[in-house]
């Protein structure tokens, strides 16, 4: 029985680990199909938002399962819990490279990025692959040393989403509705960063039992 109920436990984390690798390419794709406005590109990120949504809800309903056949204690219920909240986070990071890829949609056949911003978004793109590649590589080795790294590539994140605020500030001149594009792009990898750090925080939990303090409480 006991041995069945590590197994179930080890899905939980190899079903983590999978679904950052599906939210990696989701996010790369969205980038590359946001950037060279590639409609079919942005139609399989949009598609295959359906795998990422029901690994969630299948590491969901096992991880309830386990609480209430096994009524864990201890450690196994901090991992069942932690792994309910990673989980959480990386299916709302799949969600917000659909945004992502819903926006190269929209505003096919042209790309939504001004030619002056493409090197700034390509960035965005870049470290939002960074972060949710090491956060799989945090959940696969319980790895503290590598998530503490995750906090500085957010910090990244948040520098080059000021600059995107800068631009928009200062004479924009391609209209209220590509500002709003460009605003909401973003936000979208703004957050897709947080949640990335959250997973890598909730590892640090896990191994160490202490939540860390949020970089900017520090």
């Amino acid at each position: 029985m006991r041995d069945t109920f590590h197994d179930e436990l080890d899905r939980i984390g190899s079903v983590l680990v999978e679904m950052t690798k599906l939210v990696s390419c989701a996010m790369s794709r969205a980038t590359t199909a946001l950037l060279e406005a590639d409609l079919t590109l942005a139609e399989e990120v949009i598609s295959s938002d359906a795998e990422i949504d029901r690994l969630y809800r299948e590491t969901e309903d096992r991880a309830f399962e386990l609480l209430a056949r096994q009524q864990p204690v201890a450690v196994d219920l901090r991992l069942i819990v932690t792994g309910l909240r990673m989980v959480a986070d990386l299916e709302r990071m799949g969600d917000l490279a659909l945004h992502v890829a819903k926006i190269a949609r929209m505003r096919y056949p042209v790309s939504a990025v001004p030619p002056e911003l493409h090197d700034v978004i390509r960035d965005m793109g870049e470290i939002a692959q960074r972060v949710v590649d090491k956060a799989g590589a945090v959940i696969e080795g319980n790895d503290v040393e590598l998530a503490t790294e995750l906090e500085q590539d957010d910090d990244r994140m948040d520098e080059l989403h000021r600059r995107l605020f800068t631009i928009l500030l200062s004479g924009w001149d391609h209209g209220i509705e590509s500002a709003i594009d460009i605003t909401l792009l973003g936000r979208f990898y703004e957050r897709f960063a947080d949640h990335a750090v959250s997973v890598a925080r909730r590892v640090i939990y896990l191994v160490t039992g202490e939540m860390p303090e949020p970089a900017s409480s520090r």
